[in-house]
């Protein structure tokens, strides 16, 4: 035992190694049959598919077996995911609605032309030679290595003089020595190597049918075009809203308190006691003006998120609540005035709603931010709103989750909603960012 006490650790690491030696044997082996059995399958269908569309037949298959490809491509880039670490976005385009004849020549057209269908197709060949070759190597090192045991056992008595076991020739007990253990090493290598085997897999799926840089530049663009339309129609409704509220709330005291006045100017002299309370009922209108003015700049951009900041404005949301909310902010600085308005006024709607549809009896607001990492240099605001309430929200029946999503779409922001029916509802909001400006 070493000096001082300490238990030996190679037996857990070796343990350890030839675990995960045994299971990148399964997986290599399960890969092994997607990548000889089903891509090399699909393959031939998609290239006679293709030939076929100058018949017309293609026309209607081609969309079929397309989507079987990107079934079988989305299937290996979620085991990329699960089995070695990596993240392979899909890169297709959207597709119209099949519709009829003409839907379907649409459809099959857009596919031919979306430059992810060859690539894939380009990837279903790749798959079926060097992806199966790079799958089949940590089964076979493990199933190779057990052989030659096997043959030391006594099998060396049966099999015939001519039988080679890699470089050595099976002709005696002494040989069946030699096999023993170069199958001792077949193993050892197994331990260090067959988890880089099933990696060197996904990372020829992932040089394969990742987006290519084109293809990201397109979508951003795209993205980036549907924002600004989103952004120019709120900010058209936005100032609809705020007229809207001018001419039927401050102007119209407005003009009835210029009325007052009149009124009072000719009853001064002739009846002073009426003249007195219409300067009181002017004095409540002028009143009640400036508190609409307020409420409206408030709603433009709330007084106490200019001072004090996203933090603070977010915990007096929450103190305005009619239900318990339970406040989890971790800020310790400012953000840009259009990210903070942003998250504002989705907590706001986010809160609003846990109120009035959830039927909760508490609510949790976590905000935190975590720090810029390289290399994009933006950080990220994360929001989770949470309540007890009855669940089963559904971001595509209500256009307060619809709204909250074209705001933050402007800053490439997300929002993910968990409400199973009978709760709890989970509302999760993120926007990257700069890194705060300490104060």
């Amino acid at each position: 035992m070493p000096r001082g006490g300490a238990a030996p650790q190679g037996g857990p690491a070796l343990r350890e190694r030839a675990s995960a030696a045994l299971l990148a044997a399964v997986r290599g082996l399960a890969l092994c049959l997607l990548s000889l059995g089903v891509s090399l399958t699909l393959f031939i269908l998609s290239v006679v598919s293709i030939a076929f569309v100058v018949l017309g037949v293609g026309l209607v298959t081609t969309p079929a077996v397309t989507h079987l490809v990107r079934m079988h491509a989305n299937q290996r880039r979620q085991l990329a995911l699960d089995w070695a670490g990596l993240a392979v976005p899909p890169p297709y385009r959207p597709l119209p609605p099949a519709d009829g004849l003409g839907g379907t020549v649409t459809r099959c057209t857009r596919l031919l032309r979306d430059p992810a269908t060859w690539r894939d197709l380009v990837w279903l060949l790749t798959d079926a030679v060097f992806g199966f070759v790079t799958a089949l190597f940590p089964p076979a090192l493990i199933a190779y290595g057990i052989e030659g045991f096997v043959i030391c056992a006594g099998v060396w008595r049966a099999v015939r003089h001519d039988y080679w076991y890699a470089f050595i020739p099976v002709e005696g007990f002494g040989t069946a020595t030699l096999c023993a253990g170069l199958g001792a090493v077949l193993l050892v290598l197994a331990a260090g190597v067959n988890p880089y085997f099933v990696r060197g897999h996904f990372l020829i799926v992932k040089g394969m049918i990742s987006p290519s840089r084109g293809s990201r530049l397109e979508e951003r663009v795209e993205r980036l075009y549907e924002t600004r339309h989103d952004a120019v129609d709120s900010s058209a409704a936005e100032l609809r809203r705020i007229e809207r509220d001018l001419h039927d709330g401050a102007q119209a005291r407005l003009v009835s308190m210029g009325m007052s006045l009149g009124t009072i100017e000719a009853l001064v002299e002739k009846d002073p006691a009426q003249a007195k309370r219409l300067i009181a009922q002017t004095r409540r209108n002028s009143a009640e003006a400036l508190t609409e003015l307020r409420d409206l700049v408030r709603g433009i951009h709330p007084p106490v998120l200019a001072e004090r900041g996203l933090g603070d404005a977010a915990r007096a949301l929450a103190l305005r609540m009619q239900v318990p909310v339970e406040t989890d902010v971790e800020l310790d600085g400012r953000f840009a005035e259009p990210v903070e308005s942003a998250a504002y006024f989705a907590v706001s709607e986010v809160l609003t709603n846990a109120a009035k549809h959830a039927r909760a009896e508490r609510v949790w607001l976590d905000v935190h931010y975590s720090e810029a990492v390289p290399p994009t240099g933006e950080g990220m605001l994360r929001i989770a709103v949470t309540d007890d309430g009855r669940g089963g929200a559904d971001p595509a029946k209500g256009s307060g989750m619809a709204g909250i999503e074209r705001r933050l779409a402007q800053f490439d922001g997300i929002l993910a909603v968990s409400s199973p029916p009978g709760g709890p509802t989970m509302v999760t909001m993120e926007i990257p960012c700069e890194p705060l400006r300490h104060r």
